[in-house]
């Protein structure tokens, strides 16, 4: 996909914040996936970014009352995509106090090209309620430590017929 034809996304009121991958772990692609306003949106970044993100929006959750509010049934519904919509480069988290919202907003990650200069990357921001947010911190928590096993000698991860351990040496 060109970026010409990358699509920004503005959703105030979102019915689906969640993450999801495809593939087997090891070989997992992750994605944020946002659905509401007759939009869905499938962003791909990598695993570290779900997990940071999902790190940072706790830290804001424990600073405010609990939300009484549950998330609706199937807001965590990860649908697998075809494709990614983009790809994520970088995001930023802010709290809207007055609406009593999180907003969370992605840019996509454009390749430095020859001819490219002047091209405008995609944007993605989403307003999302705390009760949406702590679902996705719970999500996005269980796909993190849903990865390959760590091996008990060196902390890093091992593929079903083990790995070549740096301590065994």
């Amino acid at each position: 996909m060109s970026p010409d034809d990358s699509p920004s996304f503005d959703l105030d009121t979102p019915d689906r914040f969640t993450a999801g991958t495809v593939g087997p772990p090891g070989d997992r692609t992750f994605y944020l996936q946002v659905v509401g306003e007759g939009v869905a949106a499938s962003l791909k970044l990598e695993k570290q970014q779900v997990g940071a993100l999902a790190e940072y929006l706790a830290r804001l959750l424990d600073e405010l009352p609990a939300d009484p509010t549950p998330p609706e049934p199937g807001a965590l519904t990860f649908v697998e995509p075809a494709d990614a919509d983009w790809v994520i480069g970088s995001m930023a988290v802010a709290w809207d106090g007055d609406e009593d919202r999180f907003v969370v907003v992605a840019e996509e990650l454009l390749e430095e090209a020859d001819g490219d200069e002047g091209v405008e990357a995609a944007s993605a921001r989403f307003r999302l309620t705390r009760g949406q947010v702590n679902a996705f911190v719970q999500r996005a928590r269980e796909l993190i430590t849903a990865g390959r096993p760590a091996c008990y000698l060196c902390g890093m991860p091992m593929d079903p017929d083990g790995h070549d351990c740096p301590r065994l040496n």
